[in-house]
């Protein structure tokens, strides 16, 4: 799906050769400053490589175009942004920028149960905690419905019973639809438990990339 040649940006990333399977989960794992966070920002055009090549699908990623990208390769950050209003409104953003047909209350309470978050749909969305605020985004993404899912740290607030419940129910639901999920994460558990591959990184080179 992704296939990265001679990859250079900026200090941080240099990156001969990498590949990066489609319908697969793939952790991204490494010390903090090692790139990973860069790579994913890579792969939806957030920014773009000093040199190299960047395949998608077989296609340069520099002739794609980054709206279309980015509603099929979709990414959510460490913090995601949280927007003024209620639950509900949080959840229909995504599906609103994106121009796709707005989901009913059942489609919005299924994904909310998916990400663990016991809330209603009338709630206000500043009274949530930040880790409340991170399932609702992912929520968010899961509305979406993409090709590809590149989730930064998507359970770095969470206690480690939540984070299964979430990790789990992701990877199922990813593996059922034929999707991609990318990850970059902070636990070698959550990387050995779940995913098909893993790469690691160090001082922005691929250490090891491998299957499990």
């Amino acid at each position: 799906m992704f296939s990265l040649r001679e990859v250079k940006y900026k200090h941080i990333l240099d990156i001969e050769e990498l590949n990066i399977e489609k319908s697969k989960v793939t952790c991204i794992i490494g010390e903090s400053g090692s790139g990973k966070s860069t790579l994913l920002r890579l792969l939806n055009k957030l920014i773009s490589c000093d040199s190299g090549k960047i395949m998608y699908n077989g296609q340069d990623l520099n002739s794609c175009d980054s709206v279309e990208l980015r509603r099929t390769v979709v990414m959510l950050a460490q913090l995601p942004a949280i927007f003024p209003g209620t639950v509900r409104d949080n959840l229909l953003i995504g599906l609103k920028f994106a121009e796709k047909p707005a989901a009913n209350d059942d489609k919005l309470l299924h994904v909310l149960n998916m990400v663990h978050l016991n809330k209603c749909l009338d709630d206000e969305s500043d009274l949530l905690s930040g880790g409340e605020k991170q399932r609702l985004a992912l929520g968010r993404v899961i509305l979406l419905d993409p090709e590809v899912f590149l989730l930064d740290e998507p359970s770095s607030a969470l206690d480690e019973e939540t984070e299964r419940f979430i990790i789990e129910n992701l990877v199922a639901y990813t593996k059922k639809t034929s999707k991609t999920l990318i990850m970059v994460t902070h636990s070698k558990k959550v990387a050995q438990t779940y995913s098909d591959n893993t790469i690691e990184l160090s001082q922005g080179k691929v250490k090891r990339a491998r299957e499990v």
